[in-house]
C-alpha cells in the first residue's frame, strides 16, 4: 500500500474517532446514556451489514471459533465499551474521554502479557506499562472519600477503555477466519440488542431523536465513527501492523480538543494535558522494539 493511502486511512479513522466524542457530548443532552449507546451500534449495524454480505466472501460464522469471536466482540468491544463510554461522558467531557481511551494500547499490552506468557514483558516494557497507568491517574485524580461525580465519570470511561482492550486482545487470540469486517457487523449488531436490552431494563426513557443536532450526532457516531471508520482502521492495521496503525490513539485527542474548542467552546485542562503525555510515554516504552524497526525501515528506504 503507497504511503498516501495510508496517511488518508490515519487520518479519516483519527478525524471520524476524534469528532465522535463531540459528537455524544451534543446527543447526551437530549438522550439517555445507554439508548444513545445502542442508536450507535443499531445505526452502524444497518450500515455494516448488508456492506459485509456484499462485500465479504465469509460473512455467515460458521464455527464455534468465528461465533465466539463476533460474540466476544460484540460484548466487549461493542457493548460494554460503548455502555460505559456514554454513560461515564455524562460526567467528563469528550475531551477527558478522548484521552482515557488513548490508554487502549496500554492496557491491551498488559492484558496480552498476562494472558499469553510467550508475550511477557521485559524490565523496560513494565516501566511503560507503570508508566501509563502514571499517566491514567494523573487524568483520573481519584479521591480518597466518597467519589466525586467528575471522578465516577473517568472511572467509568477507564472501564470502558478496558473493555475495548479486552475485547482485541481476546479476539486476537481466537484467530478467527470470518472475514473482519463481518465479524465486525456481527458484533455490532449483538451489542446493539444487548445495550439496547440494558437501557429498557433500567428504565431509561425510550424516546425516538427529533432535533436535527440529535439525528447529526447519532448518524456521525453510527456511521462515520463507527461502520466507516472500524473497516479503515483495520485496513490500517493490515498495512501497517497494530503498533503503528495504534499511533493514531494519540492523533484522536488532538482532534477532539480542537474540535471540541471550535464547536462546543470546551477545552482540555493542562492536568488531563499533561497526563496525555505520561499516557503517550508509557507506550512508547511498551512498543520501543516494534518503533525502532519501523523507524529503521524508514531510514533505510530513504
Amino acid at each position: 500500500m503507497n504511503r498516501s493511502r495510508v496517511a488518508a486511512l490515519f487520518g479519516v479513522v483519527a478525524l471520524a474517532w476524534g469528532g465522535s466524542y463531540v459528537a455524544i457530548d451534543v446527543g447526551l443532552r437530549e438522550l439517555p446514556a445507554l439508548l444513545f449507546a445502542a442508536y450507535r451500534l443499531e445505526t452502524a449495524a444497518v450500515v455494516a451489514l448488508p456492506a459485509a454480505y456484499v462485500v465479504c466472501d465469509r460473512f455467515v460464522p460458521r464455527t464455534r471459533r468465528e461465533v465466539a469471536a463476533a460474540a466476544v466482540s460484540g460484548a466487549t468491544v461493542a457493548a460494554l465499551t460503548n455502555a460505559f463510554l456514554f454513560a461515564g461522558q455524562q460526567h467528563a467531557t469528550g475531551g477527558v474521554a478522548s484521552v482515557l481511551f488513548s490508554t487502549n494500547p496500554v492496557i491491551a499490552a498488559g492484558l496480552a502479557a498476562a494472558l499469553a506468557p510467550s508475550e511477557r514483558l521485559d524490565r523496560v516494557e513494565v516501566v511503560g506499562l507503570v508508566v501509563g497507568l502514571t499517566g491514567v491517574a494523573v487524568v483520573v485524580r481519584p479521591s480518597p472519600g466518597a467519589l466525586a461525580a467528575g471522578t465516577t465519570g473517568k472511572l467509568l470511561l477507564l472501564a470502558g477503555a478496558t473493555s475495548l482492550a479486552l475485547g482485541s486482545v481476546v479476539v486476537a487470540r481466537l484467530d478467527s477466519d470470518l472475514d473482519s469486517l463481518a465479524e465486525t457487523a456481527w458484533g455490532l449488531a449483538f451489542g446493539a440488542v444487548l445495550v439496547h436490552a440494558a437501557s429498557l431494563l433500567l428504565g431509561e426513557p425510550q424516546s425516538l431523536p427529533a432535533s436535527p443536532s440529535l439525528l447529526g450526532a447519532i448518524a456521525y457516531v453510527g456511521v462515520a465513527s463507527t461502520a466507516l471508520a472500524y473497516p479503515a482502521y483495520f485496513e490500517l492495521v493490515g498495512a501497517v501492523g497494530p503498533v503503528r496503525a495504534n499511533l493514531v490513539s494519540y492523533a484522536v485527542p488532538v482532534v477532539t480538543a480542537v474540535s471540541s474548542w471550535v464547536l462546543l467552546g470546551r477545552a482540555i485542562g493542562p492536568v488531563t494535558a499533561a497526563g496525555f503525555v505520561v499516557i503517550a510515554a508509557g507506550f512508547v516504552l511498551l512498543n520501543r522494539r516494534a518503533l525502532r524497526s519501523l523507524f529503521s525501515a524508514r531510514a533505510s528506504r530513504a
